[in-house]
């Protein structure tokens, strides 16, 4: 599992446009010693960089006869084609799924959203928690100052955080537009991301990645809401929120999902479709309107 890789940089708006036009021109940029000349970064943001297009699953490390290079993803590619600037919800969502579902590399990123179960705490709470996780199932140490740093990076890149005296600090980070998490006089809140039947791109492809990955045809309302990879972990959100949009899906032209709601059990039945296949067509389908998250 990983911990404190990111140089204690969260994720800035343009960071992944940067890093995406670079890899397409050669994919070796990030194992070169001048790559942070060439970005017009620093040394220490560009390997953070690094770090965050693994972590995000943009690219993937490949090693080939001793040459290390990124190898775009699909999800890669989609942002690369439909939305490198990340300017809508919808991919900064895809991001966050990426995120906190890369267990092996952005490990307290998946404890949070997946493990952790508080709604409000503080800094010193949640790097409790997490220290009693971690070592319960490590067998190497790892230190609280890393963990602490994973935590106040994880905060930031959820808030829009940073300080005016440094320009990139006063920088967004791209995941800050899906309000997941505030805070308060020293109190963080988790709260529900607020979607409506113009995410079914995101929603869908959360679930799509689920059952994809088990080799599931169905799935039931609860455990949509309660277990781990899926929305009411990953996205904060309520089960009134997830019947709402599931009932969405069933109207869709091409891909309707079959929700059959009985006194037992409301399940969810997918349509045969891969979470690829299915976030083209919806990005083809609709244009989205770009909203002013500053506000």
């Amino acid at each position: 599992m990983g911990y404190s890789q990111h140089q204690s940089f969260y994720l800035r708006d343009r960071w992944l446009s940067k890093a995406i036009k670079n890899v397409e021109v050669n994919n070796s940029f990030f194992f070169e010693k001048d790559a942070f000349e060439k970005m017009g970064l620093g040394k220490n943001m560009v390997q953070s960089l690094k770090y965050w297009i693994i972590a995000t699953k943009l690219f993937e490390e490949v090693r080939d006869n001793n040459k290390k290079y990124h190898q775009i993803t699909s999800l890669g590619r989609f942002i690369k084609e439909k939305d490198r600037a990340i300017k809508y919800f919808n991919t900064a969502g895809l991001l966050h799924h990426s995120l906190v579902t890369n267990r092996d590399i952005s490990t307290t990123w998946f404890w949070f959203f997946n493990v952790y179960t508080e709604t409000a705490f503080t800094r010193e709470d949640v790097l409790s928690e997490l220290t009693n996780w971690v070592q319960k199932r490590e067998k190497r140490v790892v230190s609280e100052n890393s963990l602490k740093r994973d935590i106040d990076c994880l905060i930031k890149i959820y808030t829009s955080g940073g300080s005016s005296a440094d320009p990139e600090e006063v920088i967004l980070s791209p995941l800050y537009k899906l309000n997941l998490l505030e805070e308060r006089n020293g109190i963080i809140y988790k709260k529900e991301a607020k979607m409506d039947k113009s995410n079914l791109l995101l929603i869908s492809y959360t679930i799509l990645k689920y059952m994809q990955g088990r080799n599931l045809g169905a799935i039931s309302i609860d455990d949509l809401v309660h277990k781990e990879e899926l929305l009411g972990k990953l996205f904060n959100m309520k089960r009134s929120s997830i019947v709402n949009l599931i009932s969405e899906w069933t109207e869709h032209p091409e891909y309707p999902a079959v929700f059959t709601r009985t006194n037992n059990l409301d399940t969810l039945r997918l349509p045969e479709v891969s979470p690829e296949e299915f976030i083209y067509y919806e990005h083809e389908r609709k244009v989205e309107k770009i909203y002013d998250y500053s506000k």
